[in-house]
């Protein structure tokens, strides 16, 4: 199991949307979350400043391929598409990434 954090901003006048859309996550959406291994999924709000942090556990054996699968869904690919409007790229992100990844620097299981 590999946990996972990543970092990204919300728009504030896009939160209310942001928040409506994530308490009534679409079945479809959740289900290829499962399906791509990955479990224990948190998305958390630091506010005022908008920062967003997702966490979640990876149980698969290979990553890049749960991702694309991911993408590849039509269902989740209309979820994105309601929701990447509500968010704000951190600059700093790499290349090719929406969310920022982050590093584990402590764990106390």
């Amino acid at each position: 199991m590999r946990r996972m954090g990543l970092c990204n901003r919300l728009r504030p006048e896009k939160a209310a949307e942001y928040k409506a859309l994530h308490a009534a996550a679409w079945p479809g959406v959740l289900a290829t979350i499962s399906a791509c291994n990955i479990r224990n999924f948190s998305i958390f709000l630091r506010e005022p400043e908008n920062l967003l942090f997702a966490y979640w556990e990876y149980h698969g054996e290979d990553f890049a391929a749960d991702a694309r699968k991911m993408a590849a869904d039509p269902v989740t690919r209309a979820w994105w598409a309601l929701t990447d409007p509500c968010q704000e790229p951190l600059e700093t992100r790499a290349e090719g990434e929406w969310w920022a990844s982050t590093q584990e620097i402590f764990h106390h299981p």
